[in-house]
Protein backbone atom coordinates (compact mmCIF):
# COMPACT_ATOMS: atom_id res chain seq x y z
CA UNK A 1 0.00 0.00 0.00
CA UNK A 2 2.86 2.71 1.00
CA UNK A 3 4.49 1.78 -2.35
CA UNK A 4 0.75 2.41 -4.46
CA UNK A 5 0.49 5.70 -2.40
CA UNK A 6 4.22 6.73 -2.92
CA UNK A 7 3.38 5.82 -7.14
CA UNK A 8 0.32 7.76 -7.05
CA UNK A 9 1.24 10.79 -5.35
CA UNK A 10 4.28 10.63 -8.22
CA UNK A 11 1.84 10.59 -11.46
CA UNK A 12 -0.22 13.35 -9.79
CA UNK A 13 2.89 15.26 -9.46
CA UNK A 14 4.01 14.71 -12.75
CA UNK A 15 0.77 15.22 -14.56
CA UNK A 16 0.35 18.81 -12.46
CA UNK A 17 3.66 19.28 -13.68
CA UNK A 18 3.54 18.54 -17.28
CA UNK A 19 -0.35 20.67 -17.32
CA UNK A 20 1.78 24.22 -16.47
CA UNK A 21 1.71 25.91 -19.62
CA UNK A 22 4.90 27.86 -19.78
CA UNK A 23 4.49 31.65 -21.05
CA UNK A 24 6.62 32.74 -24.13
CA UNK A 25 9.22 35.09 -23.72
CA UNK A 26 8.59 38.13 -25.17
CA UNK A 27 11.23 40.06 -26.94
CA UNK A 28 11.70 43.27 -28.90
CA UNK A 29 14.07 44.40 -30.33
CA UNK A 30 13.85 48.67 -31.70
CA UNK A 31 16.27 50.11 -34.12
CA UNK A 32 16.53 53.25 -34.73
CA UNK A 33 18.78 53.98 -38.30
CA UNK A 34 18.60 57.57 -37.85
CA UNK A 35 18.33 60.57 -40.52
CA UNK A 36 19.45 59.71 -43.95
CA UNK A 37 23.49 60.78 -44.95
CA UNK A 38 23.35 64.38 -46.22
CA UNK A 39 25.43 64.09 -49.35
CA UNK A 40 25.40 66.09 -51.92
CA UNK A 41 25.35 63.05 -54.82
CA UNK A 42 23.76 60.69 -52.61
CA UNK A 43 25.55 57.85 -50.55
CA UNK A 44 26.53 54.20 -51.05
CA UNK A 45 23.89 51.56 -50.72
CA UNK A 46 26.44 49.62 -47.83
CA UNK A 47 26.90 50.10 -44.61
CA UNK A 48 28.84 53.00 -43.55
CA UNK A 49 26.56 54.66 -46.47
CA UNK A 50 29.43 57.08 -47.01
CA UNK A 51 28.91 60.09 -49.27
CA UNK A 52 29.41 58.68 -52.50
CA UNK A 53 31.46 60.39 -55.06
CA UNK A 54 30.31 62.90 -58.09
CA UNK A 55 29.21 60.82 -61.34
CA UNK A 56 28.54 57.47 -59.15
CA UNK A 57 24.47 57.88 -59.43
CA UNK A 58 22.79 58.92 -62.36
CA UNK A 59 20.16 61.36 -62.74
CA UNK A 60 17.59 58.51 -62.47
CA UNK A 61 18.53 58.66 -58.55
CA UNK A 62 17.43 61.87 -58.52
CA UNK A 63 14.12 63.73 -58.43
CA UNK A 64 12.68 66.21 -60.69
CA UNK A 65 13.57 68.64 -57.29
CA UNK A 66 16.97 67.60 -57.62
CA UNK A 67 17.03 65.40 -54.33
CA UNK A 68 18.86 62.15 -54.43
CA UNK A 69 15.81 59.12 -53.93
CA UNK A 70 18.08 57.50 -51.38
CA UNK A 71 19.28 53.66 -51.18
CA UNK A 72 19.43 51.16 -48.72
CA UNK A 73 16.95 51.68 -45.15
CA UNK A 74 16.43 55.69 -46.82
CA UNK A 75 14.84 54.38 -49.93
CA UNK A 76 12.00 55.89 -51.27
CA UNK A 77 12.04 55.78 -55.02
CA UNK A 78 8.95 53.66 -56.81
CA UNK A 79 8.65 49.91 -56.14
CA UNK A 80 10.45 48.23 -58.61
CA UNK A 81 12.89 51.48 -59.37
CA UNK A 82 16.33 50.45 -61.21
CA UNK A 83 18.70 53.12 -61.92
CA UNK A 84 22.34 53.43 -63.50
CA UNK A 85 25.33 54.02 -61.45
CA UNK A 86 29.31 53.89 -62.45
CA UNK A 87 30.78 51.24 -60.11
CA UNK A 88 34.02 52.62 -61.33
CA UNK A 89 33.51 55.03 -58.36
CA UNK A 90 32.65 52.38 -55.54
CA UNK A 91 35.65 51.51 -53.57
CA UNK A 92 34.31 48.13 -53.50
CA UNK A 93 35.34 47.89 -56.88
CA UNK A 94 38.76 49.77 -56.57
CA UNK A 95 37.79 53.11 -56.12
CA UNK A 96 40.55 55.33 -54.02
CA UNK A 97 39.98 58.88 -55.55
CA UNK A 98 38.52 61.82 -53.15
CA UNK A 99 34.45 62.07 -51.79
CA UNK A 100 32.79 64.94 -52.72
CA UNK A 101 32.57 68.08 -51.00
CA UNK A 102 28.91 68.97 -49.08
CA UNK A 103 27.14 71.82 -50.91
CA UNK A 104 28.90 71.14 -53.84
CA UNK A 105 27.16 71.66 -57.44
CA UNK A 106 25.25 68.40 -59.11
CA UNK A 107 26.87 67.10 -61.78
CA UNK A 108 25.71 67.67 -65.65
CA UNK A 109 27.53 64.67 -67.28
CA UNK A 110 26.91 61.41 -66.15
CA UNK A 111 28.69 58.06 -67.74
CA UNK A 112 27.00 55.15 -66.10
CA UNK A 113 28.12 51.32 -66.68
CA UNK A 114 25.61 49.73 -64.19
CA UNK A 115 21.95 49.73 -63.19
CA UNK A 116 20.59 49.12 -59.71
CA UNK A 117 17.53 49.13 -57.39
CA UNK A 118 17.55 50.85 -54.09
CA UNK A 119 18.79 47.99 -52.66
CA UNK A 120 21.92 47.53 -53.95
CA UNK A 121 20.82 44.67 -56.49
CA UNK A 122 22.50 44.99 -59.92
CA UNK A 123 19.95 44.76 -62.97
CA UNK A 124 18.61 46.32 -66.30
CA UNK A 125 17.43 49.46 -66.11
CA UNK A 126 15.50 48.91 -69.02
CA UNK A 127 17.50 52.24 -70.98
CA UNK A 128 20.86 53.36 -71.81
CA UNK A 129 22.90 55.62 -69.36
CA UNK A 130 24.11 57.73 -72.38
CA UNK A 131 21.49 60.23 -72.52
CA UNK A 132 21.09 61.05 -68.99
CA UNK A 133 22.62 64.56 -68.29
CA UNK A 134 20.00 66.17 -65.62
CA UNK A 135 18.12 65.03 -62.95
CA UNK A 136 14.88 62.93 -62.80
CA UNK A 137 13.58 59.89 -64.92
CA UNK A 138 15.34 60.03 -68.14
CA UNK A 139 14.45 57.00 -69.66
CA UNK A 140 11.68 56.35 -68.12
CA UNK A 141 11.47 53.23 -64.68
CA UNK A 142 11.88 50.10 -65.29
CA UNK A 143 9.88 48.13 -62.99
CA UNK A 144 10.77 44.70 -62.35
CA UNK A 145 9.76 43.74 -59.08
CA UNK A 146 11.61 43.56 -55.92
CA UNK A 147 11.41 45.18 -52.71
CA UNK A 148 9.72 49.02 -51.67
CA UNK A 149 11.66 50.83 -49.33
CA UNK A 150 11.11 53.44 -47.28
CA UNK A 151 11.53 57.11 -45.55
CA UNK A 152 12.62 59.92 -46.26
CA UNK A 153 16.13 61.32 -47.52
CA UNK A 154 18.00 63.13 -49.38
Amino acid sequence: MRNFRALAISAIATALLTAVSVAPAQVSIGVNIGPAPVCPYGYFDYAPYDCAPYGYYGPDWFGADGLFIGVGPWFHGPHGFWGHVDNRYDPRHGYHGPLPERGARPFEHFQGNEARDGNGHVGDAGHDAGNEHRPGVQGGYHFSGGARGGGRGR
